[in-house]
């Protein structure tokens, strides 16, 4: 009887062994994991900082758009400009309304209904496309422009929206 004890101590034994390898195993799965997950951090959108020098552009973009000049514009509406980077598309986006001067009826009439917001995109150093999104945030949105879901979310735009567009 002895034995069969010690035989089946020894089974176990090795059977522990087995199962300590296999547990080594996934440690190195643990590290590669992570690897991963830092990865898919070095890749997320980048919110960014307006700076004056964005802001300026963004200005310009918009205006053209219009094909208005500048100075029928008297900058972004405060509360409403976002900009990110996103790795994946290699891109930056910004959203922001733009603020009509007081004397520009044609910059008043621009940033009506569906010329109240636009989304801008720009690859590199390249200069910035805007495209009106003003009812981007309506079911029946046609899109001139689809704002990827990562920088919606980076933004804290709704996922829901057709389109994109800021919170209302």
């Amino acid at each position: 009887m002895r034995p069969r004890t010690i035989a089946g101590i020894s089974v176990l034994v090795l059977a522990g062994a087995g199962l300590s390898a296999c547990g080594s195993s996934s440690g190195s799965a643990a590290t590669t994991t992570t690897q991963q997950s830092t990865t898919t951090t070095s890749a997320a959108v980048e919110d960014l900082q307006v700076t004056p020098g964005v802001r300026q552009a963004l200005l310009a973009a918009g205006a053209a758009s219009h094909a208005l000049p500048v100075t029928d514009y008297t900058g972004l509406a405060h509360g409403t400009t976002y900009y990110a980077y996103d790795p994946t598309d290699q891109e930056y986006w910004a959203g922001a309304g733009l603020v009509p001067s007081g004397s520009s009826q044609a910059a008043q009439v621009s940033v009506q209904d569906d010329g109240g917001y636009d989304v801008f995109t720009k690859a590199g150093g390249g200069a910035w496309t805007a495209y009106s999104d003003g009812l981007g945030t309506q079911p029946n949105a046609v899109c001139a422009i689809v704002v990827p879901a990562a920088v919606r979310q980076a933004w804290g735009w709704s996922l829901h929206a057709k389109c994109g567009g800021p919170p209302a």
